[in-house]
């Protein structure tokens, strides 16, 4: 897991923004179930105008890899899986972040976010953990590795999950089967 330094250099600066963010993948898989070794921080963003501004000017150039204005706004264009990276310099610490874009389990998943508290009096808003669960029932569709399984059944018997919040994307996503496999094993 990332340590408070690295996480907290990123989630202060998310949070100063203003914008809608969420906390996902390993990082949010680790706060909801059990530790593990990450490389990056994996946030969920809702980007306009304004935020763009914001996020340029949270992240300076003189402290982190930023792409350039242009490349983010073709980013923030696309309807779905709008992405690019912040890296801190002096760590090579990375965040991915993914636009919300029209994407609307983003849509669903950002209202139902959990604030966390984390050291020194900040809070990290991180994805529920049926929204974890599901993307990482993708990836492990997508690219089958072991490491998703492991962190569904920690998420799963650590935090717990709302079968009635996971129950109707299971089936929209068309994750039920691989859930039933992930669940039972």
């Amino acid at each position: 897991m990332p340590g408070p330094d690295e996480l907290t250099r990123f989630v202060q600066r998310l949070e100063a923004m203003g914008a809608p963010y969420m906390v996902t993948g390993a990082t949010a898989a680790i706060l909801y179930g059990q530790p593990r070794v990450t490389n990056d921080l994996d946030v969920v963003l809702s980007l306009d105008d304004s935020a763009r501004r914001s996020l340029l000017q949270a992240f300076p150039e003189s402290d982190f890899y930023v792409p350039p204005e242009s490349v983010i706004q073709a980013e923030q264009a696309r309807s779905q899986r709008g992405h690019f990276n912040l890296i801190h310099l002096e760590s090579g610490y990375k965040a991915d972040v993914y636009l919300t874009g029209s994407d609307p389990l983003h849509a669903w998943a950002l209202p139902l976010r959990r604030h966390l508290p984390w050291g020194g009096g900040l809070s990290i808003a991180v994805a529920p953990p049926e929204y974890v669960v599901i993307r990482k029932l993708e990836f492990f569709r997508e690219g089958g590795s072991a490491k998703h399984p492991v962190d569904i059944r920690s998420i799963r018997d650590v935090t717990g999950l709302d079968h009635r919040l996971l129950q109707p994307w299971l089936e929209r996503r068309g994750l039920l089967p691989l859930w039933m496999q992930v669940d039972r094993d």
